[in-house]
C-alpha cells in the first residue's frame, strides 16, 4: 500500500496487542483534538463575548461548538475511508468524546480563572493570552489521558484502525 494522509502503519500498534502508544503517537492525536475544540472553542468564545452573552452561555457555546468540530474533523478522515454516515459518528463519538471533554474543561477553567478575559472582549490581548494559555494548558493535561486511552484500544486508537 502507497503511503497516504490515511496510512497509519507507520505508527505503533495502538493498544491492538497490548502494547503502549508513544507519546509522539498520542500528541499527535492530542494535537487533532485540539485542532477541532480551538475551531468550535475560539469561534464560541468571539461570538459570545461579541454579542454579549453571559460567561456562562459563552462557555456553553465555545463547549458546543468544540465538540461538533471536533466531531467532524474525525468523521471527515473516517467518511473519506469509507464507512457509512452512521458508522462514522459512531467511531467519533468514541474516539473524541472523553478527550474533547477533558480538553474543553480545563481550556474553559483556565479561561474563565483569568480575571477579566471574558469581560475583555476580542480586542483585547487578555481574551486571547486566556484563551490560548487555556488551549496550551489543556494540550498538555489531555495528552496523557489520550496516551492512556489509545494504548488500551480506545479513544483515537479506534480512529487509526479503521484507516
Amino acid at each position: 500500500m502507497t503511503a497516504t494522509a490515511h496510512d497509519h502503519s507507520h505508527h505503533p500498534q495502538h493498544g491492538a496487542t497490548g502494547g503502549k502508544t508513544s507519546w509522539a503517537t498520542a500528541a499527535s492525536a492530542t494535537l487533532h483534538c485540539l485542532t477541532g475544540c480551538a475551531i468550535g472553542e475560539i469561534l464560541g468564545m468571539i461570538i459570545g463575548t461579541s454579542i454579549g452573552l453571559h460567561d456562562a452561555a459563552t462557555v456553553a457555546l465555545s463547549v458546543a461548538l468544540a465538540f461538533v468540530f471536533g466531531y467532524a474533523l474525525t468523521m471527515r478522515g473516517v467518511l473519506r475511508a469509507g464507512l457509512p454516515f452512521r458508522r462514522a459518528l459512531q467511531v467519533a463519538l468514541a474516539a473524541d468524546t472523553v478527550s474533547i471533554l477533558v480538553m474543553e474543561v480545563v481550556d474553559n477553567a483556565v479561561v474563565v480563572s483569568v480575571p477579566g478575559a471574558m469581560e475583555a472582549g476580542v480586542t483585547s490581548a487578555v481574551f486571547w493570552f486566556a484563551l490560548a494559555g487555556g488551549l496550551a494548558v489543556a494540550f498538555v493535561v489531555t495528552l496523557p489521558v489520550n496516551r492512556r486511552l489509545m494504548s488500551r484500544g480506545k479513544g483515537h486508537a479506534v480512529v487509526h484502525g479503521l484507516h
